[in-house]
């Protein structure tokens, strides 16, 4: 929750026509000092600068939402083999068979009315 008095110094930095970016410049600021004082768990500087945009969008500074795709990357080798165990997941097929983990089912997963030892009459109901 951002502070009374980071909002009042972005008002007052909207009503002298200053861009929407030093206006949130408040916000940021506020998450670093919380950040230097122990106050906040964020872990780098671009993590505060983050939260403080948002707290900034949030408090009605007109900023432009934030770009897809932005997130680092990360380690190339581990992402690659991670593509290479979903492509692996998604090859295998489904874990279960159709009609679940009872066994039951055809094809397209019904269930067969012999296998549900319904009394005689109920197959009407099963759509069949």
């Amino acid at each position: 929750m951002p502070k009374k008095e980071a909002i009042r110094r972005a008002r007052q930095d909207k009503r002298a026509g200053k861009s929407p970016s030093t206006q949130a410049g408040e916000f940021v600021r506020e998450q670093m000092d919380e950040i230097r004082r122990g106050e906040h768990g964020a872990r780098s500087p671009q993590q505060a600068i983050a939260i403080g945009l948002s707290e900034a969008r949030r408090a009605g500074v007109d900023l432009p939402p934030p770009r897809k795709g932005k997130a680092k990357s990360g380690n190339p080798a581990k992402r690659a083999q991670q593509e290479r165990e979903a492509a692996q997941r998604a090859a295998s097929g489904p874990s279960t068979a159709p009609g679940g983990a009872f066994g039951l089912g055809d094809a397209k997963g019904a269930p067969d009315p012999a296998d549900l030892n319904l009394p005689p009459g109920f197959e009407k109901f099963l759509g069949r």
